[in-house]
């Protein structure tokens, strides 16, 4: 069975930076797609930076700039540096594997407990 478990997270000025981490057991994690999404209070999870299997990334257009996803293959983990964080950034983050059908990414149905950010002002 997979298992997620991210950390990381904190209680952080505006500004400030976090670098948050997620382990993944199993044999899922080489071959496949990697993701961050976050989760704001009262809002749907939305997914906010992809990692290729060879290291090509992309980010959701709100934190280009600001977010950095990147992976050590050996250690089965996908990290997510944040830097310039604003309030708005505020929300729980979560990692998943994720297949590519019809041109959209999906993650798996199981989900790790999550890491919590806040952004102070």
């Amino acid at each position: 069975q997979v298992q997620l478990v991210e950390s990381g997270g904190g209680l952080v000025q505006a500004g400030g930076s976090l670098r948050l981490s997620c382990v993944v057991s199993g044999s899922v994690f080489s071959p496949n797609t990697m993701g961050w999404y976050r989760q704001a209070p009262g809002k749907q999870r939305d997914l906010v930076a992809t990692i290729t299997s060879s290291g090509r990334t992309d980010y959701v257009d709100s934190v280009k700039g600001r977010f950095t996803i990147s992976r050590d293959n050996a250690k089965n983990t996908v990290y997510l540096q944040i830097n310039s964080l604003k309030p708005e950034d505020t929300a729980v983050y979560y990692c998943n594997v994720l297949s590519l059908r019809s041109g959209r990414y999906f993650p798996l149905t199981y989900w790790g407990q999550g890491t919590q950010v806040t952004v102070s002002s």
